[in-house]
C-alpha cells in the first residue's frame, strides 16, 4: 500500500484511478475546488481525512474509511462503488451511498437527505441518522441499534431486518416488502402504507393511522400508543398488548388486543376479526 499522509488535495480528479492506497490524516480541500478526487479507484483506506469537495468516491471498489469527516458540500460522496466500509465517521452531504452495494456502517453519524437510494446489501450497527427519504429502494437491508429521525424513510425497500432500533420517522416503510422489525420503537404518522409481508416483533408503535392497505402484515406482542384508525383496508394478524385508539375496517385477520376505544366497520368488505379482553380462552369478540 502507497501511503500519503498529512496532505491537502483540491484540484479535479486529483487521485483519479488510484489503487492500493492508504490516506491518513489527509484533507480534500481548497481554492481549486476540484471534484471527483478518487473515482475509479480500488483498494483504498482513508483514516482520519476531511472531505469538503463533491464526488469523491464514485466507481470505487473495495473502500475502507475510519474516522473521517463528509461535510454538507461533499455531496453526493458515493455513487456505483462496491464493497465499502465505514466507521466512527460523519457522513454529512446530501445523496451519499446511491446505487452501492455491500455496504457497512458503523458508529456512523449520518445527516444526509436522500441517502442510500437503490443501495443493495447495506449493514449500518450503532450510530444516528437523519435523513429525508433515507435508503428509498435499498434491498437486503440490515440495521441494528441504530436511532434515526426523518421523513419518508425506507420507502420501497426489500429483505430488511431491523433490531433494537429507535426511529422517529413520518411516511416510514411505504410499499415495504419483506421487512422484519424486532424491539424497536416507531415513532411517526402513517406508518408502513402499503407494505407486503412486514413483521413486527415487540414493538412500540406510536402515531396517528397505522397500517393501512397492507398485506401479509404481522404484529407480534406489540404495544400501540396514541394510535388512531389502524389498519384500514389491510390483511393483518396482531397479537396487540396495549389498548388501542381505534381501528378501522380490517380487511382480513385477526386482531387480538385488550380493548380498542373506538371500532369503526362501515365498508362491506371489512371482514377481519377484533378480539378484546382475556378470558379463559383467549379474547372475547369486540361489541
Amino acid at each position: 500500500m502507497t501511503l500519503l499522509q498529512h496532505q491537502c488535495f483540491d484540484q479535479e480528479r486529483a487521485l483519479y484511478g488510484s489503487a492500493d492506497l492508504t490516506l491518513r490524516d489527509c484533507r480534500f480541500d481548497g481554492p481549486a475546488d476540484g471534484e471527483s478526487a478518487l473515482k475509479e479507484s480500488r483498494n483504498i483506506l482513508a483514516s482520519r481525512c476531511y472531505f469538503n469537495l463533491r464526488y469523491p468516491f464514485w466507481h470505487d471498489d473495495h473502500l475502507t474509511i475510519r474516522e473521517s469527516e463528509m461535510t454538507g458540500l461533499c455531496r453526493a460522496a458515493l455513487w456505483y462503488s462496491n464493497h465499502i466500509h465505514i466507521s466512527d465517521s460523519k457522513l454529512h452531504g446530501i445523496k451519499a451511498v446511491r446505487e452501492c452495494s455491500n455496504v457497512t456502517l458503523e458508529r456512523c453519524d449520518i445527516r444526509s437527505a436522500e441517502f442510500g437510494w437503490s443501495a443493495r446489501g447495506i449493514r449500518m450497527r450503532g450510530g444516528a441518522a437523519e435523513s429525508e427519504y433515507f435508503l428509498m429502494r435499498a434491498r437486503d437491508v440490515e440495521f441494528s441499534d441504530v436511532d434515526f429521525r426523518g421523513k419518508y424513510s425506507f420507502q420501497y425497500i426489500e429483505n430488511g431486518v431491523f433490531d433494537r432500533c429507535r426511529m422517529d420517522t413520518k411516511d416510514a416503510f411505504w410499499h415495504a416488502r419483506h421487512v422484519t422489525v424486532r424491539d424497536s420503537v416507531l415513532k411517526g404518522e402513517y406508518l408502513a402504507w402499503y407494505s407486503e409481508d412486514l413483521t413486527l416483533i415487540r414493538c412500540k408503535i406510536i402515531g396517528t393511522q397505522p397500517f393501512c392497505y397492507c398485506k401479509g402484515l404481522r404484529l407480534i406482542d406489540c404495544e400501540m400508543v396514541d394510535t388512531d384508525l389502524c389498519f384500514e383496508k389491510s390483511e393483518v394478524e396482531a397479537t396487540l398488548t396495549a389498548p388501542v385508539v381505534s381501528i378501522k375496517n380490517p380487511r382480513s385477520g385477526v386482531i387480538r388486543v385488550p380493548s380498542v376505544g373506538e371500532l369503526i366497520l362501515d365498508d362491506p368488505d371489512a371482514r377481519g376479526q377484533v378480539l378484546t379482553g382475556r378470558t379463559p380462552n383467549g379474547c372475547a369478540p369486540c361489541a
